[in-house]
């Protein structure tokens, strides 16, 4: 019997700070309001906030799984994730920090390898680190979202990070300025942007994006994408965000034995 293989989209940065826990959500709702089947998989194992923002309880984490695989008490990967809705699923981040430090990365290809056959798209959000864990990601998944702002430092290092990537002649990725983040910051034009990182910039999300009461959403676990008004209030920025996830998930289905 075939069982599709599901698509697996990593967000990176070259700072912290940029958005990308959020965007993660948003584009969860995105993929769940044309049913498609998400986890999201925090992989910020020190400091992860999906579970915080979605308002789950963390009953079993990335490092449960680790754990249980390590020593032989792995039987079913529906025993890690926490449910958000119909379509989407969350596999959170330790409870503890300093268990971070005990999931061993090559666990974590087994780990994406497993989600991929019972989701068709599985969203890993990450720290900002170019740690073992995360290149293990990156080498892993199917495609990058990296994500900037229009920040000096930020587009710093992205321009460091995309030099890396060149170097390794890896393409698989696409690069998204995120000025919802912080609307006052408007340091550089898009020409200047793409002159300093050397590179094109796939999307961009406006400031019109920026939601005040952003912390009324975590508090009520709610993503914004999800809202019944989203598409109209936030018309331009809501077509990125379909756009980001169409453009991911491709027009292919991968199958296997």
């Amino acid at each position: 019997m075939k069982k599709r293989i599901g698509k697996s989209l990593c967000l990176f940065s070259g700072k912290g700070g940029v958005g990308k826990t959020v965007l993660a959500l948003n584009l969860a709702g995105i993929y769940a309001g044309i049913e498609k089947k998400v986890l999201l998989v925090d992989l910020d194992l020190s400091g992860g906030g999906i579970a915080l923002a979605t308002n789950k309880p963390a009953i079993k984490t990335v490092y449960n799984f680790v754990d249980d695989y390590n020593n032989n008490r792995f039987k079913d990967f529906n025993d890690y994730v926490v449910k958000y809705n119909d379509y989407i699923d969350i596999l959170p981040s330790p409870k503890d920090p300093r268990q971070a430090t005990k999931i061993d990365s090559k666990y974590i290809e087994i780990l994406l390898d497993k989600a991929t056959f019972h989701y068709d798209v599985v969203l890993i959000d990450t720290n900002h680190v170019l740690n073992e864990i995360n290149l293990v990601v990156l080498d892993a998944v199917d495609s990058i979202l990296f994500v900037m702002q229009n920040d000096p430092m930020d587009l710093k290092n992205m321009k460091s990070l995309l030099s890396i990537f060149k170097d390794l002649e890896k393409t698989n990725y696409k690069i998204l300025l995120n000025n919802s983040r912080d609307p006052f910051k408007k340091y550089f034009t898009m020409f200047d942007i793409k002159s300093i990182i050397k590179s094109n910039v796939d999307y961009e999300l406006t400031s019109e994006f920026y939601v005040k009461n952003m912390d009324a959403y975590v508090m009520n676990g709610e993503i914004v994408t999800l809202q019944p008004k989203a598409a109209n209030t936030f018309n331009k920025d809501y077509t990125t965000l379909v756009k980001i996830a169409l453009d991911f998930m491709g027009g292919d289905k991968h199958d296997k034995d």
